[in-house]
């Protein structure tokens, strides 16, 4: 099976599972794991940051991050494309009391600063309004198709945000993407951001975890909530040695765009398929089968008969995700199978 669903499917190196045996190892709830201790400092360090807290998903450090900077009937301003919105059990509502107001998504992935000004209110003594403590953004922005936020843009909500005195948090899943493709240190992108969340278990190759990074004072805050979330793990070293190879070894992800154009331009020669490999940044490939005998279900079972498995992200639209476990060969044999299934329609 050619998996293109997620990067998510990433397997761990033979680096990282030789790394995973031999960690040292303690107990991280009470601070003494010292692979994790290691993590968190070069993850700091590579955010800048001063400190940075493991938990094990991009959720749970979502979640807690939201729950530090704001209050219970606090309002975050959240865009209505993003994963905090769309993917994530509306958890700081449910278990954080905090009020969602979604903001339309551009189709860069944006969240237009006339949208974000909607969210406050013209009089903020009034008691009758929840007040915006924190405002999110997603970078690379997923169902945007990978979408790279430009600096220059992150750098005027910054300024947005302490003009009105709210924090911004990032949803960073994918950063490290996006400072591959930008040629921007990651730090550059981090620094606009109060706190950034990113995943060591999508294309950066980890088997599990992702990171909250920010300061030393809003850290200790996210540790208290990882552990009131069930997040408290003990000899994590066994999950954070492999996350040490997997940022170090974070220029690789160039491949994994460079396999995702290549994608996109194949399929931009299929008849009955709708792309635009122009609009592929990193390492996500939106796309249409226009064809009308197939809706978007039917088409991703006849692929997955065939040995591709991708699938629907929002508005019918098919995502393709290229990474460590995909190759220059099976991305190839991906456009065969698409070409095929097309040109014979649906199963049955």
């Amino acid at each position: 099976m050619i998996e293109l669903r997620s990067d998510t499917f990433t397997l761990p190196t033979s680096n990282m599972l030789k790394a995973m045996a031999d960690a040292p190892l303690g107990d991280d709830v009470y601070g003494e794991d010292p692979t994790v201790r290691g993590l968190e400092e070069l993850a700091a360090e590579v955010l800048g940051k001063e400190a940075a807290c493991l938990t094990p998903s991009g959720t749970m450090a979502n979640l807690a991050a939201i729950m530090t900077h704001a209050p219970r009937g606090a309002k975050v301003l959240v865009g209505d494309e993003s994963d905090i919105y769309v993917y994530e059990a509306g958890g700081a509502s449910v278990l954080g009391g905090a009020v969602y107001e979604p903001v339309r998504t551009g189709a860069d992935g944006t969240l237009a600063l006339e949208d974000l000004a909607r969210g406050f209110p013209d009089d903020p003594d009034d008691p009758q309004f929840a007040l915006p403590a924190l405002i999110c953004l997603e970078n690379t922005h997923n169902r945007a198709g990978g979408k790279v936020l430009p600096p220059d843009y992150l750098a005027r909500v910054r300024r947005f945000a302490d003009e009105r005195g709210v924090a911004v948090h990032l949803d960073g899943a994918r950063v490290f993407n996006a400072a591959v493709a930008s040629g921007v240190p990651v730090a550059r992108i981090a620094e606009h951001a109060d706190s950034v969340q990113f995943c060591l278990s999508k294309g950066l190759g980890a088997p599990i975890g992702s990171i909250v990074a920010g300061s030393a004072e809003f850290i200790t805050g996210v540790r208290r909530l990882r552990k009131m979330l069930g997040g408290g793990m003990r000899q994590a070293g066994v999950i954070a040695a492999a996350g040490i190879l997997a940022i170090t070894a974070a220029d690789r992800l160039a491949e994994d765009h460079a396999n995702a154009r290549r994608l996109a331009e194949g399929l931009a020669d299929v008849d009955g398929v709708e792309v635009d490999p122009a609009a592929v940044q990193t390492n996500i490939v939106m796309f249409r089968v226009t064809d009308p005998r197939f809706t978007w279900r039917s088409f991703v079972a006849a692929a997955a008969a065939e040995g591709l498995a991708v699938g629907e992200l929002g508005h019918g639209r098919i995502r393709a995700v290229t990474h460590s476990g995909v190759s220059t060969a099976d991305v190839d044999r991906a456009v065969v199978v698409v070409r095929d299934v097309v040109k014979r329609g649906p199963l049955g």
